[in-house]
């Protein structure tokens, strides 16, 4: 029987379950709650002080960030667009396109980072739906669910797998080698791809299907943007409620009205409009464009501001997590200013915001309505880590070093399965040769790197330390152990990964694996059988986050390009969820017997 809680395992239980709530409720960002968690762990003595950043200098966290670096580099290189480019054909049927791209999502996501496969084949996608004339939200969940299967069949696929390998070499001597994890990740690759080629995509509610991709890129959810009034307009001394049939014609919604910098929420329907007020309208980005001329309207970025009017486009692109936008607002981040980009507009599931643009802040997955040169949305979606929404094939200026890329890492990849390399000093050395051919600029080494996802890890693997330091690993193994009393180990692996996978829905899934590791090996210990059965089964459920859009990043990058609202991950994820299950226990206890 287990003893009695001590105080510091009810300090560490506390602290974690306060890290679980943080995580899940999404107000700060994972990685700044992570460290403060560190920081109260070192504080309170759970953690010792000269252990306080070694998670900072673990192989985990350094190859996850040469992993992105070597991911920037294939990206770079024009190889990944190129392979597309052969295997993308708008005309042919649904099934067989998203099998197609799911299959080559899953592929890449197996050698490179699977949130840089997605960002790669995501414009692609999008530009074979517009051409086929049906809506993207038919494709791109399967698209983000392929890229994270696809990161589960080899050791540098996905950073769970990466942790799960590293703690094994800290626990039992050993980490798991390159494509250990192919087995049973190829396993759930392909039977998970073959659904949501087939089953998944008919799963999403009708609404998501009728789109007309064709009219534009995507319509299923509009941008708040906001207009100013011209000196000539027709609209001034009118009030907004008399502009109803006007806008209506072009398509626009009148949400608000904006004078002298205030939001006048409560008069905006009755008072006169003015010279230089600024209408805040809902509407797609070629009823925007139309609204301008027919009320005599203006992007508020123009006029007697920094842009000019001639040689402006419009540019929809994505706040990924680790763009610098995320979390801001373009008045912090000086858009206009520094890059002579303005923002028009912001998509955010419907969403109406009674916040000006430019103080809005913004979030990962928003969707923006960008205005500048093209030259110039061209840099700032690279300096800002945005995803653009259109094929990015023509600003590829690498493909002569294509096959050095992939020659450089195919060796790496070679030496470190074969034990001649450490893995970490082969990707080192990759990264290296890509610095020295230039094909990732010394420029965009540091911008490769996906910060938060390290400073998240080099906070958690010292809390993951204190579970076991501290005793917790064991009382948490003895009462699930208590509780499966009479179950088969088999039974005990299947619990195991059902709590992992519903912890990795609602929370980042490489902290669930830090946490799930040690976990994972005290109850095979209890049960005196192969831990390497139950790392391998963390492994898997720590990587399948189908049910929320805030369970895997892939998730949320696709939530505003496909319309998608929170709950329709469930409604295709659910049944992928139990398939894989259904897969990967026999597949584990074949490869890996008890």
């Amino acid at each position: 029987m287990a003893g009695l809680m001590t105080t510091d395992q009810a300090m560490l239980f506390v602290l974690l379950f306060s890290v679980f709530v943080l995580l899940i409720w999404g107000r700060w960002r994972y990685d700044l709650v992570a460290f403060v968690a560190l920081l109260v762990a070192v504080v309170a003595g759970l953690v010792p002080v000269d252990q306080a950043f070694s998670g900072f200098g673990h192989p985990a966290t350094i190859i996850i960030a040469l992993v992105l670096v070597v991911s920037r580099g294939l990206s770079n290189s024009g190889v990944i667009e190129l392979i597309a480019r052969y295997v993308v054909d708008a005309g042919r049927s649904l099934a067989a396109h998203v099998g197609i791209m799911s299959s080559l999502a899953a592929a890449l996501s197996a050698v490179m980072n699977n949130v840089a496969a997605l960002a790669l084949l995501m414009p692609v996608d999008l530009q074979a739906a517009k051409k086929s004339g049906r809506s993207p939200s038919l494709s791109l969940m399967a698209l983000s669910f392929a890229s994270i299967l696809g990161g589960m069949i080899t050791l540098i696929g996905t950073p769970p797998n990466i942790v799960i390998a590293e703690y094994r070499n800290d626990a039992l001597g050993a980490p798991f080698a390159m494509f250990d994890f192919a087995p049973v990740g190829i396993a759930c690759a392909a039977v998970g791809v073959a659904y949501v080629a087939l089953l998944g995509w008919r799963l999403l509610p009708a609404g998501r299907k009728t789109a007309d991709a064709g009219k534009e890129l995507f319509e299923l959810a509009d941008y708040v943007a906001e207009l100013r009034v011209r000196e000539d307009s027709s609209v001034i001394g009118k009030r907004v409620r008399e502009l109803d049939d006007e806008a209506a014609k072009s398509d626009i919604e009148i949400i608000g009205l904006i004078r002298k910098g205030r939001r006048l929420p409560g008069l905006a329907r009755v008072a006169e409009i003015q010279k230089g007020d600024i209408l805040v309208v809902e509407a797609s980005p070629e009823s925007i464009e139309e609204s301008q001329g027919a009320l005599g309207l203006e992007y508020v970025a123009t006029g007697t501001e920094a842009l000019k009017a001639e040689d402006l486009v419009l540019s929809e692109a994505v706040v990924q997590e680790s763009s610098r936008l995320a979390g801001r607002s373009v008045v912090q981040q000086r858009l206009l200013y520094r890059y002579r980009v303005a923002l028009i507009g912001v998509s955010r599931q419907g969403m109406r915001f009674r916040d000006k643009l430019r103080k809005l802040v913004l979030k990962p997955g928003d969707v923006l309505l960008l205005l500048g040169g093209e030259d110039r949305l061209a840099d700032v979606t690279g300096r800002l880590r945005l995803l653009p929404l259109a094929d990015r094939g023509q600003r590829v200026v690498q493909r002569n070093k294509a096959w050095i890329a992939v020659s450089v890492f195919a060796a790496a990849i070679v030496v470190a399965s074969i034990g001649l390399v450490y893995l970490p000093i082969a990707l080192g050395f990759a990264a290296a040769a890509y610095l020295l051919c230039n094909i990732v600029p010394i420029r965009e080494v540091y911008d490769s790197i996906e910060w938060p996802v390290i400073v998240l890890l080099g906070s958690m693997i010292p809390i993951g330390g204190a579970l076991q330091s501290t005793g917790a690993t064991t009382l948490i193994a003895d009462g699930v152990v208590g509780l499966s009393a009479g179950m088969s180990a088999v039974a005990v692996l299947t619990v195991l990964i059902v709590i992992t996978m519903t912890l990795s829905d609602v929370m980042n899934n490489t902290a669930t694996a830090v946490i799930a590791a040690p976990i994972a090996v005290e109850i095979a210990d209890r049960l005196n059988v192969n831990p390497d059965a139950f790392l391998m089964g963390v492994a898997v459920a720590a990587s399948s986050a189908f049910l929320t859009p805030i369970g895997h990043k892939n998730n949320t990058l696709i939530m505003g390009p496909g319309g998608y609202r929170f709950a329709d991950y469930w409604r295709m994820g659910l049944p992928l969820e139990v398939l894989v299950i259904l897969v990967s226990v026999p597949m584990i206890l074949l490869v890996w017997p008890l």
